[in-house]
């Protein structure tokens, strides 16, 4: 056997990463881990330098969305992992594998409040699914191991490994941990005979799929098990690419302002389907969907965390899965004379018909018929990202999507998400269309992350839907406080301009008919580029303008 040379904490940490599989990882260096920068130094790992952690974050948490696999970012200790807290949060809410390794005090300083420090256990008990310190450099390839398999297994989530600075320069003797595999958890013989009796009596069953842990091979077998069993599928709230749209069994997207015919659809059904999913705020219309603890319909949750099943809902037939297990068992399943096409092929009609065309609204930039034309230019593989506000309800609603993994989207309701995970999402599929659409209010959140696009010549797309003002803030407060307007106007810079300085493409789009030549321009040019797109602050959601709901919320209070 050979004899295994003495490492630093810092080229251990680095040959763990590596023995992972990890091909890429952001940061912002730090003095707190200068060593590991040096370890990195010809790993053959590619480190995209950012410019402010929480695009670390948020570019980690959106390659672990992408790759099924912990995203790793590095910050430097107190301020800089604070900075980082928001795409923490992301990936918790979002059921994102990742990992955040932090800076820290040398061991000797801990306890005095020394320059920078921070208890990381204590800052993220409810944050992370782990949170670790390691003291020992001998214990590195056992505490990664560890990591990367609590960020993977179960309900996927963050882990924040703290490195403390003088740690990472002592020597160590230890071996590589193994490639880290997450168990997975497969549903019993007795679960899918259950579930097949249910199946059989169902006259109105309705799939919703949703949380993480998806291959594209595991939506190809449930899209066959639904024309097989005429079952209608919905995704939850921003899990887009989990289900074909133009897949006749489609029956759309169960979020915020959810179609009224799917809401009434799932609380008629005789049995729901859930697969993967929690049916969380966003999804249940704020808990209102179903009843709490007994949901009201007959329930299958099928989740790969045991503590899911029955935490909110208490299900009919709870079985522990991940969703590969799962949908290759129901392969196995044999359809008992459905009669269930014509309710299917409802189901996919409404969904049509509620995302077909958006109504005119106010001023000269129609957003609803940019995202008609996207929807017919984009192949199927473009990938779409956006952060929150209700320029996205557009996307949500009218943006039909075909490929698995093309939607980047905080289910959190993240603000400045969508510029970063783009920036990542271009990084790991350089021959994809990448587009970020963010509002005013939500890119000046990681603006400067558009740097890191120019700085790496990864030639994003960003839309910027400029009304002026924290729109979704700005509904809410007409709609509770009518003309008492506070806090929520904005003065924005000139996009166009910016993204010329940042050394990027810039368009200026006032018109419908500019964005379609705009794009073209901006993809031609092989730059990070920003379309600038001037919206009428009326034009707050496809159906409502502003005055209609200040007007609406006056009337009730003249009336109530």
């Amino acid at each position: 056997m050979t004899a295994i040379p003495p490492r630093t904490g810092a080229r251990l940490l680095v040959d763990q990463l590596l023995a992972q599989g990890i091909e890429r990882l952001t940061c912002v260096p730090g003095e707190s881990y200068l060593s590991v920068l040096d370890a990195l130094h010809g790993s053959g790992i590619d480190v995209v330098v950012c410019r402010h952690e929480s695009g670390v974050a948020i570019m980690a948490e959106a390659a672990g969305k992408l790759t099924g696999r912990p995203g790793i970012g590095f910050v430097t200790r107190g301020p800089g992992v604070a900075n980082a807290v928001a795409g923490i949060h992301v990936a918790k809410q979002d059921s994102t594998p990742m990992i955040l390794f932090v800076g820290q005090v040398a061991r000797g300083m801990r306890g005095r409040d020394a320059f920078q420090e921070v208890d990381y256990r204590a800052t993220f008990a409810d944050l992370a699914k782990w949170a670790v310190e390691i003291d020992d450099a001998a214990r590195i390839p056992e505490i990664v191991a560890r990591a990367f398999r609590v960020a993977m297994q179960g309900r996927p989530g963050p882990v924040v490994i703290a490195l403390p600075e003088d740690m990472l320069d002592d020597e160590a003797v230890a071996a590589d941990a193994p490639r880290i595999e997450p168990a997975e958890p497969a549903p019993s013989a007795t679960d899918m005979d259950e579930l097949a009796s249910r199946l059989a009596r169902a006259r109105s069953p309705l799939v919703l799929v949703g949380g993480s842990r998806w291959r594209e091979a595991d939506r190809d077998r449930l899209a066959a098990f639904a024309e097989r069993f005429d079952v209608p599928v919905a995704n939850s709230f921003r899990r887009a690419g989990l289900f074909r749209a133009d897949h006749p069994a489609y029956a759309g997207e169960l979020g915020i302002g959810a179609n009224p015919a799917l809401t009434a659809r799932i609380r008629g059904s005789d049995l729901l389907l859930m697969i993967g999913g929690r049916l969380s705020e966003m999804p249940s219309q704020g808990y209102t969907l179903l009843g709490i603890p007994e949901p009201g319909v007959p329930l299958v949750h099928v989740h790969p965390d045991a503590a899911e099943l029955g935490r909110v809902y208490q299900p009919t037939l709870a079985i522990q899965s991940a969703p590969g297990p799962f949908c290759t068992a129901l392969g196995t399943l044999s359809p008992a004379g459905t009669h269930r096409g014509e309710r299917m092929a409802q189901a996919h009609a409404d969904y049509r018909a509620w995302s077909d065309r958006p109504g005119p609204q106010p001023g000269s930039f129609q957003y609803g018929e940019v995202m008609l034309w996207l929807r017919d230019r984009l192949p199927p593989d473009a990938i779409l990202c956006n952060g929150a506000g209700n320029f996205a309800t557009w996307i949500h609603r009218y943006h039909r999507f075909r490929g698995f993994g093309t939607q980047l989207a905080p289910t959190s309701g993240s603000m400045g998400y969508g510029l970063p995970a783009a920036v990542m999402a271009k990084r790991q599929n350089p021959d994809r269309i990448v587009l970020a659409f963010a509002g005013d209010g939500d890119v000046m959140m990681t603006v400067q992350e558009f740097a890191t696009a120019v700085q790496y010549d990864v030639p994003i797309l960003v839309v910027v839907l400029d009304n002026g003002m924290y729109g979704t803030i700005r509904m809410h407060q007409e709609r509770e406080y009518p003309g008492r307007v506070s806090a929520t106007g904005l003065r924005n810079p000139d996009f166009r301009a910016l993204a010329v300085a940042f050394g990027g493409h810039g368009e200026r789009v006032e018109r419908t008919e500019d964005f379609a030549p705009a794009f073209e321009r901006a993809l031609a040019s092989g730059k990070p580029t920003m379309l600038h797109c001037l919206v009428d602050p009326q034009a707050l959601t496809p159906t409502r303008t502003l005055d209609a709901i200040r007007d609406e919320a006056l009337a009730h209070r003249r009336s109530g």
